[in-house]
C-alpha cells in the first residue's frame, strides 16, 4: 500500500488532470499506517487483539477497493463496479469504528 501510494503521488504529480490518482495516494498512505499501527497496538494488547485486527484488515481492503476504482477511472475510464469507492470508503469508516471499539474495550 505504502509503494502503491508514493507511486500515485508521482504519477498526480507528472499527469495532467490526476486528481483521481493524488486521492488514491492519500487513501493508500494515510491507511497503510493505521492499518500497521492497528497491528502494532493489537499485538501489544492495548487494544481488543481480534477487534484491530479486524479493524486492520478492513483498513487493507477498503483503501484498496477506494484507490483501485479511483485509479482504474483515470486510466481505463471506468470503475471496478457500481459504487466502489463509496463502498471502500464505508468500509474505511467502519473500520475505524471497530478500531475505536477495540481500544474502548481492550483484552485483560
Amino acid at each position: 500500500m505504502g509503494a502503491c501510494g508514493v507511486m500515485l503521488a508521482a504519477a498526480a504529480a507528472h499527469l495532467p488532470d490526476a486528481t483521481r490518482l493524488a486521492a488514491a495516494s492519500s487513501m493508500l498512505l494515510f491507511h497503510v499506517s493505521a492499518a500497521i499501527a492497528a497491528v502494532a497496538v493489537a499485538d501489544r494488547a492495548v487494544v481488543h487483539a481480534r477487534l484491530g485486527i479486524v479493524a486492520a484488515a478492513g483498513f487493507v481492503i477498503a483503501a484498496s477497493l477506494f484507490a483501485g476504482d479511483l485509479v482504474l477511472r483515470q486510466y481505463a475510464g471506468h470503475g471496478l463496479f457500481p459504487m466502489a469507492a463509496p463502498s471502500g470508503g464505508t468500509l474505511l469508516i467502519l473500520s475505524w469504528l471497530v478500531l475505536a471499539v477495540a481500544a474502548m474495550w481492550p483484552k485483560r
